[in-house]
């Protein structure tokens, strides 16, 4: 019975993604969720005991429980982040992923107290790229630009401290161009 169960929950989520655009995540929190209230169902008419229909997975229940529930400095995880929104589990918090939602990251963030230069991706992501980052070089090439740049910048005031006297010279007015008239070409 399960199976079937399983069936019917892929084919009302199936009927869903058909309609809107969700991402993989969402897509698999809604298969959980609808399979979830499907087994609840199958189990109040098993028990013939009257079905409680006062849980609501919509939109707008989801985003009061998930926020509420959730501390924001624990939506952050080793493996996967938590959206404090829709509750749906995944490695990075995208502009994507919120717009859904009708926020930008800046929003996101302000609404649940994160810092403006916190990433929204999980722990383990971060390390990855940082990891990356150091075998490419990175960091060293990095400290090697701002030190030629700190030189250039260093040199320039040397030169302009050398020759005070000295005017910077005009722009030579250029000759316009375009086409020649017959005239000045003969």
């Amino acid at each position: 019975m399960a199976k079937k169960l399983l069936e019917i929950a892929a084919e009302i989520v199936q009927a869903q993604v058909s309609t809107n655009q969700l991402a993989t995540e969402e897509i698999v929190f809604s298969l959980r969720q609808v399979f979830g209230a499907l087994k609840d169902m199958q189990k109040a008419e098993l028990e013939d005991a009257p079905f409680d229909a006062g849980i609501s997975f919509g939109e707008g229940m989801m985003e009061e429980t998930v926020g509420e529930k959730m501390d924001p400095r624990d939506s952050i995880q080793y493996d996967k982040v938590i959206c404090l929104e829709c509750g749906a589990e995944m490695r990075q918090l995208t502009a994507k992923h919120l717009d859904s939602h009708g926020l930008t990251i800046r929003e996101y963030k302000r609404k649940y107290g994160f810092p403006l230069r916190q990433s929204l991706s999980a722990r383990s992501l971060s390390e990855a790229r940082s990891k990356a980052a150091k075998e490419r070089g990175l960091p060293q090439n990095l400290q090697l630009y701002q030190a030629e740049l700190k030189r250039r910048k260093e040199l320039a005031l040397q030169e302009s401290l050398e020759m005070p006297g000295e005017a910077v010279p005009e722009k030579a007015a250029k000759a316009p161009r375009g086409r020649r008239s017959k005239k000045a070409a003969e």
